[in-house]
This record gives structure tokens, sequence and C-alpha cells, in this order.
């Protein structure tokens, strides 16, 4: 076992854990799921069968990553944020095999107490504000809030709000790094 798991965690058989992944108390993995390397997963966390974890997410106390949801490297899910997995649930309908499928890209963030309705993917270092309630698709870099959440700007890889000058150019005042704004979508410039 090259992970660490506090006792009091439940890791069924079949899944699958990364090395140098943390489980905290009272934590459920379910098999079959896939979580990365060097994951730091809370205490009263879920996991459902199927998901995919990439490397280095961090997820906060009491989050439910239900069956359906995938996230790349790098990905923060803020304490009690949750994704849904069935749009239209009833507790005298089975929906089994129906689950909606929710992504959510490269080095994004969702804050605290956030609800990510299924079908509805997360762009590549997106920053979903916390209590968002997210009902259609994030782009890259985009900061969204509110319910259902809206978009009120741009974020940076080291998540800095953006501010684009007349020539759509804005740099983040922590990294440096230099971002461009084409055609309502933001790409980072590559360094010369």
């Amino acid at each position: 076992m090259d992970y660490t798991a506090h006792p009091t965690a439940v890791i069924d058989e079949g899944a699958e854990i990364g090395t140098g992944t943390k489980i905290w108390h009272f934590s459920h993995i379910m098999g079959p799921c896939r979580i990365g390397e060097n994951c730091n997963l809370g205490q009263n966390v879920v996991i459902s069968p199927e998901v995919i974890l990439g490397r280095n997410v961090k997820v906060q106390n009491n989050v439910s990553i239900y069956t359906g949801v995938t996230c790349d490297d790098d990905v923060f899910l803020g304490p009690s944020c949750v994704f849904t997995n069935v749009t239209n649930p009833r507790s005298g309908v089975n929906r089994r095999g129906q689950y909606a499928k929710t992504h959510v890209g490269k080095g994004a963030s969702i804050g605290a107490n956030a609800t990510i309705v299924c079908g509805h993917d997360i762009g590549a270092y997106a920053f979903v504000g916390a209590g968002a309630v997210v009902t259609k698709n994030i782009p890259d870099y985009a900061l969204v809030v509110g319910n259902p959440s809206r978009q009120v700007g741009w974020m940076s890889e080291y998540g800095h709000r953006l501010s684009f000058d007349d020539t759509g150019l804005a740099t983040c005042p922590e990294s440096g790094d230099r971002y461009e704004l084409q055609s309502g979508k933001v790409v980072k410039m590559e360094t010369p």
C-alpha cells in the first residue's frame, strides 16, 4: 500500500489509489474507481464507482463525487461541494445506467458548498465561486458565481482575477503569465 488511509476510512475492493494519496476520517472510496497520485481526500468524502480523479486533486471535507464525474490533474474541490449525476431523480424510479457525465478540467477550483448539476463540464483553470449552482458548461479560465451561476470574469492559472486592457491582454500579478482574450475565450500566451 503506497497511500495513507485513516483507520475509519472504508476502501472497497477494486478501488485504485495512487502513490502518496492521503484519505482522511470517515471517507468511503467505492470500487471500481481510480484516484491519482498525491491526492488529498478530506474527512467524510464519498467517491462513487467509476469516478476518476487525476494527480494532485484536493478534495475537502464533506464532498460527494458520484458516478459519471471525472477530474483532471490539480483540481480543487472545496468543502461540502457536491456533484449530481441524474437530471430528474425520483426515489421510485431506478435510473442506474442513465448517469450524466461531468468533467472538471485541469487546475479548476470549485468553491465551498457549490453544486454542479450533472452533464455540465467545468473548463481548465475555471473558478466556481462558493455556493454557486452550475447549470451549464463553464469555459476554460472562467470565473462564475451565483445561482444559477453566471460568468463575471476570468481567472489566471494561479487563481487571480484577470483584468484585460483595450488590446485584450492581461497579466497574472503573481506568476507574470500573460493571457489574451480572443473571441470570448481566454488563451495563455507562450513565454518568449
